[in-house]
């Protein structure tokens, strides 16, 4: 009988003989040293003598000597040779198998008890040798591939690689699913009991684990699933627990790659094997390990938590059954592993719920178990961690998704998320954003949720529910909609679980066609069945009510979160509030135009969630529509907000998001083209216009007649801004569609313009702005604005002092006395003193335009001078032309006319306002009568409240 063999530590040390005459390698073989035809002739001969000669020729000293020495030396053998070591090795450990299974045939035939222990001992040899061999295999050929992998990559070693490559994933799984196939048969009578010797079970499990450290390997499903294999057999099959358990957290511990395939193994052992001992002993020294320990840990913690998610999800029942033991972590120091705990809590809740089989009495258990962990998920929304409190919120909305949160639980949800809107943490906030955002979307009370609707809903069904039950007191029956905590008594009989789950069925298949049905005033009652159900119904009614008021009750923190310095914050909000509109929130309409003015931040994140916002809420497909929604927001917008949404349309337009159908739409709304238009959507329609106009002025050009006609025309006494609004289209005219206006209609416009500006027909709060316009309109398209622009402001001063001007009543104004003043109406005088204020901005503006092109025709005309110079065969500057310039820079001739055109520009500016020369002009006269204004404090104080009050009025109309 040969030696009994015993796994070393190391291969290198079967070469150690030792006293107690184990088997050894004892004339090993240098196959380095050996030429590459001698080196294959050596393995071909073993490969002969293992399948010419008896499964148990392995333990022949010859033999045994040769196979250790090639696999030794297993990293330089050539392709083929591995290739036929390991199938000569692999087949005879694949025979040898169904032999282990047959000695307990063997042992019951055979008379001689000697012959079977050498037979025993022979297949157990045999067995353990070719299990040693194999696994070393593996272990150098991982090894080689990683040493490959991580060495330097270059032409010569690429080139030797591919000559050295051979097929080698295929053997692997090959091996490893033999060696996980010879834990599965029966050993009892190979070892002498139920369990084979530790030194067997430790060489498995230490090498198998070292694999998993592999991240290539694990990408081998077969690979993989047969490790997984290896190390349930040996944790639940051979009882080898404790050391795998520690194995297993070592690894979760130390590599984050390997958390899903641990899972994997674990999950599987309970599949396989029918026995979650496994599970339950990791939960058990997760659950023991000190809290503290994973503060130091992170990366472990992370790790760890990882893995209990992974394995909830796989085994959720045991993990029930054993949460308890990860109950004393919820006060730990780390917040990774409460994370982690909530969400196995979150996965385990919607397990509960979907878990509908079952007697009364295992519901019973099963409710008080889920109401626990909800009442757990509700304490940890206010945990001392910013990420256990966002990472609950996160929960409650996936559990929200799956439908796992009871309507009687809705509602505390909802509140909860609506708190933690105002969480001095930024992730929390955003957290709270998404669940409420995932609530609404996933809301059991129907597609529009406007309290009005619902009070009105309510308030019949309750009158339905008084009919059918009279002797019943009145009060709110929304202890109909049991919470879970009512579900079970103090015995923990269930109570009314059927008519529980009845109510959530009605309110889900009902509630909406109920709400529908009441929309409409006057129409009956639409039956939903017997007393219970209307109980039921008016129930989920409350809750609804309750949801619907709890989530237009955060309108004022969402405008407070849109001004929040987090981009995240200000996203979030925006996408709450979308969804809110689309549910009929009330408020939510109001709360997103105040999302209008940050288009403007400097946040491309931000600019980008407000115009996609815009798009989505505004524009439909529907030209019609899509007009209606754009000239409505003008419409109720302040003057803020209009600015924001010039912006916006003049984007949209360059971008094609408001196409030509679009602005179609509009003009039918401004021409009264679509029944029941009224003036102040025909003004909305010319607002949103002229804002696509700064973009492409062309969208004015097909209406210009529409224009002067309705703008100005008897629709402008009804809606007073829609001259305003004209004027501002007229400045927004292209350059050639200014001249055609003029051409066809020039003396009406300027007409019109100048009436508006002197007249009296429009409103006094609606002049200003209008006025405003105008004089802008004016130095916009007519050729001499300053010689309207002077008959104007003659005009209003005639005004103010009822009289026809000239020289008598300059001459007065100019004197001594303030007599002059007693007489004059605070209203015209602020006209006056409107108008020439405007006229004296515009006046400047226009000087500063035509200076600036008389420089550009200045540059413009240099460039064609230098280009006709340069006309010549070789491209060079004529003699005379350089002589002309230098004679020209030593006069100075060219900075003279710069300078003479900023006297000329200074000398304009000035004559705006002077007063004190001889040449007085026009502004500059009405120097003293300002002077006398300003020295007389009643009327100044009058003029300056009329003024401040129509500022005022106009910026509430715009």
């Amino acid at each position: 009988m040969a030696p009994h063999f015993f796994f070393p530590q190391t291969l290198r040390a079967l070469e150690e003989e030792h006293e107690d005459g184990r088997l050894y390698a004892q004339n090993s073989v240098d196959t380095a040293s050996l030429h590459p035809s001698e080196l294959e002739e050596f393995v071909k001969g073993v490969s002969f003598d293992l399948s010419d000669k008896e499964l148990f020729c392995i333990e022949d000293q010859d033999i045994f000597d040769r196979v250790y020495s090639l696999i030794r030396g297993y990293s330089s053998l050539p392709p083929s040779c591995k290739f036929n070591l390991v199938e000569s090795l692999r087949s005879n450990f694949s025979v040898l198998l169904p032999n282990v299974d047959s000695l307990t045939r063997v042992s019951q035939s055979q008379d001689d008890e000697h012959l079977v222990v050498d037979r025993v001992a022979s297949h157990r040899n045999a067995f353990k040798i070719y299990t040693f061999f194999l696994i070393n295999i593996v272990l150098a050929e991982e090894s080689n591939i990683v040493s490959n992998n991580n060495t330097k990559v270059t032409a010569v070693s690429r080139n030797k690689r591919l000559v050295n490559s051979w097929s080698w994933e295929p053997q692997r799984s090959r091996i490893l699913n033999l060696v996980a196939n010879s834990l599965e048969i029966n050993l009892v009578l190979l070892f002498g009991s139920s369990d084979p010797d530790e030194n067997y079970l430790s060489f498995i499990v230490k090498n198998t684990f070292s694999m998993f450290e592999n991240a290539i390997l694990l990408k081998d499903l077969d690979a993989k699933d047969a490790l997984c294999r290896i190390v349930g057999a040996c944790a639940t099959k051979y009882h080898y627990m404790a050391q795998s358990c520690a194995s297993i957290m070592h690894l979760i511990h130390k590599y984050d790659f390997v958390v899903t395939h641990m899972a994997d193994a674990v999950a599987g052992t309970e599949k396989r094997y029918a026995d979650g001992s496994l599970a339950s002993s990791i939960i058990r020294d997760i659950g023991r390990t000190n809290p503290k320990d994973y503060v130091k840990d992170t990366a472990g913690a992370e790790n760890i938590g990882r893995f209990l998610v992974e394995l909830t999800d796989r085994l959720p029942k045991l993990i029930s059954t054993n949460i308890g033991l990860l109950v004393p972590h919820f006060g730990g120091e780390s917040y990774k592993i409460r994370n982690a705990l909530v969400g196995v809590l979150g996965k385990l809740v919607a397990k509960a719920f979907k878990d509908v089989e079952g007697e009364v009495s295992s519901k019973s258990v099963r409710l008080r178990t889920k109401q626990a962990m909800l009442e757990i998920l509700l304490e940890r929304c206010r945990d001392v961690s910013a990420y256990t409190r966002s990472r609950v919120l996160q929960v409650w909305a996936e559990l929200c998704e799956e439908h796992a949160v009871s309507i009687g639980m809705w509602n505390e949800v909802a509140e909860v998320a609506a708190g933690r809107l105002e969480d001095k943490s930024s992730i929390v906030r955003k957290s709270a954003l998404n669940l409420l955002i995932t609530m609404l979307q996933h809301n059991p009370f129907g597609p529009q949720l406007r309290i009005a609707s619902f009070e009105a809903t309510l308030e019949q069904y309750k009158k339905k529910l008084n009919e059918l039950e009279p002797d019943v007191p009145s009060e709110s029956v929304a202890d109909g909609l049991h919470s879970d905590n009512d579900t079970c008594n103090e015995n923990g009989e269930i109570h009314n679980v059927h008519t529980q789950e009845q109510q959530e069925s009605l309110t889900d298949s009902c509630l909406t066609h109920v709400e529908e049905g009441i929309a409409q005033k006057g129409s009956p009652v639409p039956d939903v069945g017997n007393l219970e159900q209307t109980r039921a119904l008016v129930a989920s009614l409350e809750a609804g009510l309750r949801f619907s008021k709890c989530v237009s009750a955060t309108m004022p923190t969402l405008i407070q979160l849109m001004a929040s310095s987090s981009a995240s914050d200000v996203e979030n909000t925006i996408l709450l509030l979308m969804r809110c509109k689309q549910f009929q929130i009330d408020g939510s309409e109001a709360c997103l135009r105040k999302m209008l003015p940050l288009v403007f931040s400097q946040d491309k994140s931000i600019y980008e969630a407000v115009e996609n916002a815009f798009v989505t809420i505004y524009i439909r497909k529907n030209p019609v529509e899509t007009a209606k929604n754009l000239l409505s927001l003008a419409i109720d917008s302040n003057i803020g907000d209009l600015a924001a949404l010039e912006f916006i349309i003049a984007a949209l337009v360059s971008k094609g998001d408001i196409s030509t159908s679009m602005t179609s739409a509009l003009w039918d709304f401004f021409c009264f083209n679509v029944s029941g238009t009224t003036a102040e959507q025909s003004c909305g329609a010319l607002s949103i216009l002229c804002m696509a106009a700064k973009s492409s002025t062309g969208v004015l050009s097909s209406h210009l007649q529409d224009i002067i006609d309705i703008g100005f025309g008897r629709w402008a006494k009804v809606e007073p801004l829609l001259a305003r609004t004209a004027c501002i289209a007229i400045q927004r005219l292209s350059e050639d569609d200014q001249k055609k206006l003029l051409s066809i209609n020039g003396s009406r416009v300027i007409g019109i313009l100048e009436s508006l500006v002197s007249g009296f027909w429009l409103p006094e709060n609606i002049w200003y702005a209008a006025a405003d316009e105008a004089i802008a309109a004016i130095y916009t398209i007519y050729p001499i604005p300053e010689t309207l622009a002077a008959d104007l402001v003659k005009k209003s001063l005639s005004y103010v002092f009822d009289c026809s001007g000239g020289d008598e009543l300059q001459h007065e104004i100019d004197g001594s006395s303030a007599s002059i003043l007693t007489t004059v109406q605070v209203a015209k005088l602020s006209r006056y003193l409107f108008i020439v204020s405007h006229v004296a901005m515009n006046q400047l503006v226009y000087i500063e335009s035509c200076a600036r092109k008389i420089q550009k025709q200045k540059v413009v005309k240099e460039r064609a001078d230098i280009d006709r110079h340069n006309i010549n065969s070789k491209g060079a500057i004529p003699p005379d032309s350089l002589k002309d310039n230098s004679i020209n820079a030593e006069l100075g001739l060219a900075s003279s006319e710069e300078a003479i055109l900023d006297n000329l520009s200074d000398k304009a500016e000035k004559e705006i306002i002077s007063g004190g020369s001889s040449e007085k002009n026009l502004i500059g006269h009405c120097a003293s009568f300002l002077s006398k204004l300003c020295r007389n404090f009643s009327l100044m104080q009058k003029v300056i409240d009329c003024l401040s009050f129509s500022h005022l009025l106009l910026q509430c109309l715009l």
